[in-house]
């Protein structure tokens, strides 16, 4: 579903308005997503288990997973839910909110499904990256690959590499073949 209007919806609007199944907001309308496959969701729950057991340990700030909601832009809004989000504890100000997190979140994670296309993805991450995110990583179960982003550019990594953000995560590493076992 795709939402036309005569008007782009606000985070706001959207929110109240809590169309049917999984969706994002992409310049005020509202862009339906199809439910994710069993290789998606084992992915994801591996690497929201890596990250949140690094960050808890260590009190670095919170992992969310569930499709959380972050408003990356305003007039037109768009908010855009990774499978996996990171926020530093210096990004938190007060509890979590119950609704959708103004701001982008320091990490995001994608999944890819079958049907993603590279281009859509790119655009994604650098909608993360222009809202003031630090990096995105993009996972391609796959084809066993995926692509960091950041301020300084992309990096496409191999089934044998792994993941790593220094700057967000100090030395925390995740290697690709765990995702794939």
């Amino acid at each position: 579903m795709s939402a036309t209007l005569n008007r782009p919806l606000t985070a706001e609007a959207a929110w109240t308005l809590d169309p049917p199944g999984l969706w994002e907001l992409v310049d005020g309308q509202v862009i339906s997503m199809s439910p994710a496959g069993a290789r998606h969701g084992r992915v994801v729950a591996r690497v929201t288990r890596a990250l949140s057991d690094f960050v808890d340990a260590r009190r670095l700030g919170v992992v969310l997973a569930g499709d959380v909601g972050f408003v990356l832009r305003r007039d037109p809004d768009t908010v855009r839910a990774p499978d996996v989000a990171f926020l530093t504890a210096a990004h938190l100000v007060g509890p979590l909110p119950a609704e959708f997190v103004n701001g982008p979140p320091d990490l995001a994670v994608e999944v890819l499904s079958p049907s993603d296309r590279w281009s859509a993805v790119d655009k994604k991450a650098a909608e993360f990256i222009d809202a003031g995110g630090v990096a995105v990583w993009a996972i391609d179960p796959g084809a066993q690959t995926a692509k960091t982003y950041s301020r300084s550019g992309s990096h496409l990594l191999i089934a044998t590499d792994a993941l790593a953000c220094p700057e967000l995560l100090g030395d925390f590493v995740l290697r690709l073949p765990e995702l794939w076992s």
